[in-house]
């Protein structure tokens, strides 16, 4: 039967009505489908344990020297682990503290700046029993340079501005010494890794250096330098050094998971012993703040803290 024109208008408001709901549903189901996907992708990258260490070394030994603990970390913590290395030690700080990394290997100069930057928001979970007694070592090949004393005049390379072994100690004791770096000696220079610093002693480029025994000793033992053509003659008394590092505000649950998970590497096993074995280590042991005010005192004492 045919429609008036109020019928055909009524029609056209129902035909309107109808696309416009299913339009309205196609729209919101899409909008939830966004939402989900958003929500399922944020917590699959909260199940991503992001792990860096400050660049002291070659990145590729960094990278070989983390992969088998980085694969017990994953075991461990029933979780995806990434290293993410970083450009140099203040990119490490500011990795930790802006929430983009999660576990950082500080040395114990970085670790200070990382907390005093934070305002006692990155806080030290382990270290390397080696790290409570740890030491710097001078090295030259220069035969009239046999004290601490004799780089008066000289050229010298520290490593990192940041490092600890590489730096601050050195910088230390040299003051300790009566040699101020800055004004005592001939030319003062950064390598930026302890390799590195290596490298410039036994290639001339300076007279000499300082760097962390652990780095030296693998360097010799490797067959990478040669002892008899540069030679250390001076190792520091021990201090603080390394360890690992992360926010106060980790899950705590995690955060026990991660310190047991270093705890409980033990020799007495292959993979245990491997990892030891890469990270120069007898075995890990729980650190704290106090820990390193010596280190603290240090850096303040030698102007390197503002």
């Amino acid at each position: 039967m045919p429609l008036g024109a109020s019928g055909v208008a009524q029609r056209s408001l129902f035909l309107l009505k109808a696309t416009m709901t299913k339009c309205f549903r196609t729209s919101l189901h899409s909008i939830f489908a966004v939402a989900l996907l958003a929500v399922c992708s944020f917590g699959q990258a909260r199940d991503v344990l992001r792990v860096s260490a400050i660049p002291d070394e070659a990145p590729t030994e960094l990278q070989r020297k983390f992969k088998p603990l980085g694969d017990y970390l994953e075991k461990k913590l029933d979780m995806k682990v990434e290293f993410i290395p970083v450009t140099d030690y203040p990119a490490s700080v500011e990795g930790l503290i802006n929430n983009k990394l999660d576990l950082v290997w500080f040395g114990g100069f970085t670790f200070v700046q990382a907390n005093i930057r934070s305002g006692g928001k990155v806080v030290p979970i382990v270290q390397r029993e080696e790290d409570e007694k740890f030491r710097s070592v001078f090295i030259t090949t220069n035969k009239s340079v046999t004290k601490l004393a004799d780089l008066k005049g000289k050229t010298f390379t520290f490593g990192s501005e940041s490092s600890t072994s590489g730096h601050l100690m050195p910088r230390s004791y040299l003051l300790a010494a009566k040699v101020n770096p800055d004004t005592d000696m001939k030319r003062i220079a950064f390598s930026g890794a302890h390799d590195a610093t290596v490298a410039a002693v036994a290639g001339g480029k300076v007279d000499a250096g300082a760097l962390n025994i652990s780095v030296w000793e693998k360097l010799v033992a490797q067959g990478k330098v040669d002892p008899n053509a540069v030679r250390v003659f001076y190792t520091t008394p021990t201090y603080f050094d390394y360890n690992w590092s992360v926010r106060s505000d980790m899950n705590p649950a995690l955060r026990k998971k991660l310190t047991d998970a270093f705890l409980a590497l033990t020799s007495s096993d292959a993979e245990g012993k491997q990892i030891l074995e890469i990270q120069r280590a007898t075995r890990f042991i729980p650190t704290k703040v106090e820990n390193y005010s010596a280190i603290r005192t240090a850096g303040e004492n030698a102007g390197l803290l503002k």
